[in-house]
């Protein structure tokens, strides 16, 4: 998901950690993407749609499944991490969903990953996607719950663990500044409902530790280090020194939990 510091959104992806930040997120959560994707169903010639495509992982992953007869369409409102995902069967097309038109014609499969909690009106962006469904069609929706699960270490054992959670609650403060919902993961099955799907389910996927964990997590802090110290959520020598504590390889580093749902646009009766 693009997000741009100066229209609200906390992680500006013209940052080079911002490409960072995307392998890790690739790196932790593809397996996870991949297995709900192929459990709907994925087959060549399907039209997939894929909102806030951020990086190129899933686009190329989607473009690979659904082989040269297939369409991929790979929308964010900056598509330069997505330029790379180069196939026949791939659009890159800039577009805001809660904002700009749908795009033309309608999807076999639109996903969208860590979206709609930075996206300002989510009850638009959601009305956009489950009407670009054909009858039949699925919508899965993944998105952290960072309310559900707050702490980067959850094993709060010493010092080093205990300025970890210090920064990540200044983090989260930054986040819901900008307008983030820290719940919404937990909503998604039951939006999906009240947009009209069926054969609604959901799942959680949360990585406590590894090597991606910790690119991520030293990604993020470098990416937002300023905020944190202007606003006082920490020092810069308290950031200093979580980094040095990341790099010793010390710390168990998680996640939020990655809520996906899925559902489905019904047949014509």
């Amino acid at each position: 998901m693009t997000q741009h510091s100066e229209d609200g959104y906390l992680l500006d992806n013209r940052r080079s950690e911002a490409g960072e930040r995307f392998d890790a997120l690739g790196a932790l959560f593809d397996p996870s993407t991949f297995r709900h994707v192929e459990g709907l169903g994925i087959a060549p010639g399907w039209r997939c749609w894929e909102v806030g495509a951020g990086g190129s992982s899933v686009v190329r992953g989607l473009a690979e499944r659904v082989g040269p007869t297939g369409y991929v369409l790979a929308t964010d409102i900056d598509t330069s991490w997505t330029a790379d995902a180069v196939a026949p069967q791939v659009e890159v097309r800039r577009h805001d969903v809660a904002a700009d038109a749908p795009p033309p014609g309608l999807f076999d499969l639109v996903h969208a990953r860590l979206v709609l909690v930075h996206v300002a009106d989510r009850a638009r962006a959601l009305r956009v996607m489950t009407g670009a469904l054909r009858p039949g069609g699925w919508l899965l929706l993944e998105d952290a719950d960072p309310a559900l699960q707050p702490l980067i270490c959850p094993d709060e054992s010493g010092p080093p663990q205990r300025l970890a959670n210090k920064l990540r609650r200044g983090f989260r403060e930054l986040l819901a500044e900008r307008g983030a919902d820290l719940s919404y993961g937990r909503r998604l099955p039951r939006l999906l409902r009240e947009a009209g799907l069926t054969e609604v389910g959901a799942d959680a996927y949360f990585p406590v530790s590894g090597p991606a964990c910790t690119a991520l997590e030293t990604a993020t802090v470098r990416q937002v280090r300023d905020q944190l110290v202007a606003k006082g959520h920490a020092t810069a020598e308290e950031i200093d020194t979580h980094l040095t504590n990341i790099a010793a390889g010390g710390l168990d580093l998680a996640t939020s939990p990655m809520i996906s749902a899925w559902g489905r646009k019904p047949q014509p009766s």
